[in-house]
């Protein structure tokens, strides 16, 4: 398979980086295209042998999966410099642009085109994103498996309906954001407390590692787990009541509504 990439910025040179990092392709069958020589140049002297342009046209041209990966409101500039050029019996169209719909995707190129919009992660370049897949009428089962496939190997790729992108956009999208200020939080009250902010930032990784295997290999609610420390009197109870009295799980489910809306 080979991959053109519109876009060098955060999320498109977080693919590159992350299907290069993970051997998912050959740097070779990647091509990114950018207008920004800065950025192509630091992918191509961290990704040996990938493909770099400023050309759009000449970079999607010999590709089987065509990433769009621009700001919502270039996807119409980018899309209609292509739309003409781009072999729809055998490309695949692939958007991260959140918002823009696949009925608008599919206006903007032709009704032959298998259209799909992905909504990943940031963590996508080290391999560990939770990333969203949604496609048209048009895209055949093989395309479908080939897209899933292809980013499983970047973290977790799960297959759901478009109407949902919003909400799994807050949730895992803009969800890293809101697990990072989480983290930042928790080292900072570690540094109250008298411990050193590199040590404090290790100290609350691994604990989050940790929370993650136990859910991954018991199956169970967070509350299970959540009750086998809350000893009746205890100091796990008294923080967590503190907590909830200071808007905890409020601010989080009204972040992420507010992110959604």
């Amino acid at each position: 398979m080979k991959v053109g990439i519109i876009g060098a910025g955060n999320m498109g040179g977080a693919i590159a980086r992350g299907l290069v990092n993970k051997n998912t392709l050959s740097a070779s069958d990647i091509v990114v295209c950018d207008l920004g020589v800065d950025k192509l140049d630091e992918l191509a002297r961290e990704c040996d042998g990938i493909k770099v342009s400023t050309d759009n046209i000449d970079a999607t041209r010999d590709t089987d999966v065509i990433v769009i990966a621009v700001k919502p409101w270039l996807v119409g500039v980018v899309l209609g410099g292509i739309a003409s050029s781009i072999d729809y019996s055998r490309q695949t169209v692939v958007s991260i642009a959140a918002g823009v719909t696949l009925d608008e995707l599919q206006a903007l190129t032709s009704p032959q085109a298998s259209i799909f919009r992905l909504i990943p992660n940031t963590a996508i370049s080290v391999g560990e994103s939770m990333t969203f897949i949604s496609h048209n009428k048009v895209a055949t089962a093989e395309q479908i498996a080939a897209v899933v496939a292809l980013f499983d190997t970047l973290g977790k790729a799960s297959l759901i309906e478009e109407r949902l992108m919003g909400a799994a956009t807050a949730l895992c999208s803009c969800g890293i954001a809101y697990a990072m200020r989480y983290v930042r939080a928790a080292m900072q009250g570690g540094v109250e407390m008298g411990i050193y902010p590199g040590e404090s930032k290790d100290y609350v990784l691994q604990t989050l590692r940790g929370a993650v295997a136990l859910l991954e290999a018991t199956g169970n609610n967070p509350e299970v787990e959540i009750d086998k420390v809350t000893t009746p009197g205890g100091i796990t109870i008294k923080g967590l009541n503190e907590m909830e009295a200071n808007g905890f799980s409020n601010a989080v489910i009204k972040g992420l509504k507010a992110s959604n809306k």
